[in-house]
């Protein structure tokens, strides 16, 4: 459970970001300037109910320790 860092309240996750407009999705990536290597996961999305807050996150961070 994800909690609001404005307001407190218990954050609705199991969100996603979506282009519009396009079928591409959103990729975190550890190097900048490479287009397909140093990837580490799709980002999660977790909104809350009561004051619109958006939080983007990553699930898995162990890719981001090797």
């Amino acid at each position: 459970m994800r909690k609001c860092l404005r307001c407190g309240a218990e954050m609705q996750e199991g969100c996603a970001v979506k282009v519009e407009g396009a079928g591409y999705g959103v990729v975190l990536s550890t190097q900048e300037n490479k287009l397909f290597s140093g990837r580490i996961g799709r980002p999660k999305v977790a909104v809350c109910p009561q004051c619109g807050e958006v939080s983007v996150y990553l699930e898995d961070v162990d890719k981001l320790k090797s």
